[in-house]
């Protein structure tokens, strides 16, 4: 494997700010294309200046959240073992690892999609759709998560398996190669093709396409390369021992139940959001896409970041980690002060690229001017919850996610709207990662003295 060798030079020996270049750049602008993606359906959607089709397909983000988290279970759990079991030179069991990881995915997404199928419009009145925009978010689910729930699960954990072993270009091209896919079919499919009224749809069936050919650029990719890696599709080559398997759980379940948590999180503002009215909810919809941008480079960051940290830790070099996990968060917080900055400043002119309707541009510039303050809290809130990923300590970064969310962010969020209402709800965002971000570096300080005998 003389191309996986090569890989090393990345994890061991290459400048540290240069390895975290290497391998975060390509997931930086994947990440960004994935939001221009998410954003263009928006933005299409948005041309029609029906508010009712913008909350429709706003609501779904946290259902269609759920497909990472289960890709969470096999893509970060999996990915990560697989860069700690190359750190200790472990390349059969590593092998077996990234099989075991792919399968599961595939299962898991087929049971999701299923259930998707057979509760649909229960959940989506459970989510806050009314008359409406209840079939508006219908069309939409029905295409990306119950067709193509299977197809997007595969791709990102394909994508995490690929990255893991040092192939950052690879699984970066897969991904921004569905996201401009999307974009291009998004106005064909909306204006085009469809009739009038079905542009929800048109997003919707673009969408499944695109994440469809995502995933089979994957399996060729993989499957082409299969002497240069460790990412095996071949289900013979058996299953990893039973500490592998919980080692993926361990890491790959806090995983999906951070997820799923920052999804309630979204579920719990859309509902309390939709009782100020329809415009209110378009409004934050589209602030909560807008808002991502930052987030996404900042995600990019630290998925390029994992595979670092993790092979160091396993290797024993915790001095190199250290200095990657530094790196990381410097690079996170510029991109966050430098995003509060051009969103203070272009607030209005972004929202009226999504919608012209004066109502929920007004609204929405507000929202946004004050949610970006976040920005920099919620960086190193997240980024603390990758760091303990790639350790393979999975109670520690579940520990961080159930504190953030279901202790800190989704209470704050009852609280403010009962003492301060619409903005109160629109505050707390930033009031609880605040918070949140003192903790996580309490917590990681703790560990690390303890785990390394380093500062954190």
């Amino acid at each position: 494997m003389k191309k996986e060798t090569d890989k090393k030079e990345i994890f061991e020996s290459l400048p540290v700010a240069e390895a975290v270049r290497l391998m975060a750049t390509p997931m930086v602008i994947s990440m960004v294309i994935v939001l221009i993606y998410n954003m263009a359906d928006t933005f299409y959607v948005g041309r029609t200046n029906d508010p009712y089709m913008v909350a429709g397909i706003s609501m779904m983000l946290p259902v269609f959240n759920i497909t990472l988290s289960i890709a969470g279970i096999s893509g970060v759990g999996g990915g990560t073992l697989v860069s700690r079991l190359l750190g200790r030179e472990e390349e059969r069991e590593a092998r077996r690892v990234s099989v075991f990881s792919i399968y599961l995915a595939v299962l898991l997404a087929a049971c999701f999609s299923v259930g998707m199928a057979c509760f649909l419009d229960p959940l989506l009145r459970a989510m806050g759709a009314g008359d409406n925009t209840i079939a508006y978010a219908r069309q939409y689910t029905f295409c990306v998560l119950v067709i193509g729930g299977i197809p997007t699960v595969l791709s990102n954990v394909l994508s995490n398996l690929v990255r893991c072993v040092g192939y950052s270009k690879k699984a970066s091209f897969g991904i921004a190669m569905g996201g401009v896919l999307n974009i291009v079919l998004d106005p064909l499919l909306m204006f085009v093709i469809l009739p009038h009224g079905m542009e929800v749809l048109g997003v919707g069936i673009a969408t499944c396409i695109s994440n469809c050919v995502a995933c089979l650029y994957f399996l060729i990719t993989v499957y082409r390369t299969r002497e240069e890696h460790v990412i095996c599709l071949d289900p013979r080559e058996g299953m990893p021992t039973g500490e592998s398997i919980c080692s993926v759980l361990q890491v790959g379940i806090p995983s999906s139940v951070t997820t799923l948590l920052f999804d309630l999180d979204y579920v719990v503002l859309d509902r309390l959001m939709v009782t100020y009215g329809d415009i209110p909810l378009a409004a934050i919809g589209i602030v909560l896409k807008a808002e991502r941008f930052p987030l996404n480079v900042g995600i990019g960051i630290c998925q390029g970041m994992v595979p670092l940290v993790a092979y160091n830790f396993a290797s024993g070099d915790h001095q190199r980690m250290n200095q990657v996990i530094h790196c990381a968060r410097r690079a996170g917080l510029l991109i966050g002060l430098a995003s509060i900055l051009v969103y203070e400043i272009f607030a209005v002119s972004l929202m009226r690229i999504f919608i012209a309707n004066a109502d929920t541009v007004s609204l929405g510039t507000t929202f946004i001017r004050i949610r970006i303050l976040a920005t920099p809290m919620m960086f190193l809130c997240f980024s603390m919850v990758h760091v303990f990923n790639a350790f393979g300590e999975g109670g520690w970064a579940l520990l961080l996610g159930v504190l953030r969310w279901a202790v800190i962010n989704i209470p704050m969020l009852f609280l403010l709207n009962a003492l301060f209402g619409i903005y109160g709800l629109v505050w707390s965002q930033l009031i609880s990662d605040a918070v949140m971000a003192a903790i996580s570096f309490c917590v990681y300080r703790i560990y690390a003295r303890k785990a390394f005998q380093v500062q954190g």
